[in-house]
């Protein structure tokens, strides 16, 4: 396994022939990480995994400074998933000065994280952009557990025209149910029981849909769980459109989404769950 910055990886890339496969990171892997490697693997010859903690995305009352950094433990996991080449650059490589021109996100970026973060995902888009141009992958692979995260990716390769094949890797869950997420390490026990809340929010919701409920009656059964968890505080809970991420009208009939947010002793933990809501 190869590991370097800038220049290393453009000689690293430069000698490819077959297919290139990118997982971004921002690193604190665990399983879930492991998993989206996994998927590169079967979908390319080659796989890149970026390690890049990108102050764009973080907001001045955010966690940036104390973002975990285990790159020791990071290697480890690639070199375990199989990963070729990890792209590990210094900040000053990827912004030598504070970068004028960035990635705008538009209005699917300005709605549920992207006002509760602005200008997050300007942030999140600007850095794979400069992720793509720079790895030139054939193919990257997202998790689905940032799903407008995902969403607003799809859409810059479709408007700006990268030569790439997007896969998105469903969310991948605790034993208990939580989401994997490198937040999680944050999270105190007494913490992590109360956020449970949220996956059962979202067992409920899926149910309530297998019922026939409409998307009113969906948002009120997955708030009625997250309303009962003391220490939880709901950011914000919403059924959505998955092709707009606007609300779904009362007669809505398609692919939604139900989007969560909450907070559970100071740490932010985000989750969805696709629902399809059939005629009827």
């Amino acid at each position: 396994m190869d590991i370097g910055g800038i220049q290393a990886l453009r000689a690293w890339r430069a000698e490819q022939t077959g297919t290139v496969a990118l997982v971004p990171t921002m690193g604190a892997l665990h399983s879930g990480h492991q998993a989206l490697m996994a998927r590169a693997r079967e979908s390319a010859d080659v796989v890149v995994a970026s390690i890049f903690v990108n102050p764009l995305q973080f907001g001045a009352d955010e966690d940036f400074v104390r973002y975990p950094r285990p790159f020791a433990a990071d290697l480890s996991a690639c070199e375990d998933a199989g990963v070729d080449f990890v792209f590990a650059p210094a900040l000053g490589e990827m912004y030598p000065s504070a970068p004028e021109v960035r990635v705008c996100s538009g209005r699917m970026g300005e709605v549920f994280e992207g006002a509760s973060r602005p200008g997050h995902f300007d942030g999140v888009l600007t850095v794979v952009a400069k992720l793509f141009t720079l790895v030139a992958p054939h193919r990257a692979v997202f998790g689905l557990k940032d799903i407008q995260q995902f969403c607003l990716v799809q859409r810059m390769i479709a408007d700006l025209n990268f030569d790439i094949d997007l896969i998105g890797l469903p969310v991948v869950r605790d034993a208990d149910g939580l989401a994997l997420s490198s937040r999680n390490q944050y999270l105190s026990p007494a913490d992590r029981q109360t956020a449970l809340a949220i996956p059962r929010a979202l067992q409920a919701a899926t149910a309530a849909a297998e019922e026939g409920r409409r998307p009113k009656a969906i948002e009120t059964a997955a708030r009625e769980v997250l309303e009962a968890a003391a220490g939880l505080e709901v950011d914000y809970l919403s059924l959505v459109d998955a092709a707009t991420f606007q609300p779904c009208p009362p007669e809505f009939h398609g692919s939604a989404l139900l989007l969560v947010s909450a907070d559970v002793g100071g740490t932010r933990l985000i989750d969805n769950v696709p629902i399809a809501l059939e005629c009827g």
